[in-house]
């Protein structure tokens, strides 16, 4: 009889495991996973770090490595919450970055087009002028005579 109400509670704590939303969630969702992966991955290299001998107050204020893991660690983990939430985690492209790639974009095509750069220097300084030299000045005659030998 003990057996069969074991087997009873497994059955029961299964199924309440897999209508529970967070869990289902968790299964269904491959970057929830792939955020708790590595948010685990990077706190293990940061514990691994720190437990290298120097102590933890010393690797936390002077490893870059450490700081980075543990940075890494956060990001993913915040992630994760928030997608456990239902919160979007997508990330949109800003308006910096818009700026940043058209600001860019507009300096390699004045490097590369000719065309594009005489437009600008004409737009900002307008157009180049033809400029042909005549001299006011007349030059002066030859009054120097050779002597004939």
């Amino acid at each position: 009889m003990g057996a069969q109400s074991r087997s009873a509670k497994a059955g029961d704590a299964a199924r309440s495991v897999a209508s529970n939303p967070y869990v289902r969630r968790l299964i269904e969702d491959d970057e929830l996973r792939e955020n708790i992966r590595v948010a685990f991955e990077a706190a293990k290299g940061a514990y691994a770090r720190m437990s290298n001998g120097k102590g933890p107050a010393k690797a936390l204020m002077d490893d870059k490595k450490v700081q980075r893991d543990l940075r890494t660690a956060a990001e993913s983990l915040r992630d994760a919450s928030q997608q456990l939430r239902g919160r979007s985690t997508r990330r949109r492209f800003g308006l910096g970055k818009a700026l940043l790639v058209g600001i860019l974009g507009a300096a390699l095509v004045l490097i590369l087009s000719e065309d594009a750069r005489k437009l600008v220097l004409d737009k900002l300084f307008g157009a180049e002028e033809e400029f042909e030299y005549t001299s006011t000045t007349t030059p002066a005659a030859n009054t120097e005579t050779v002597p004939s030998a």
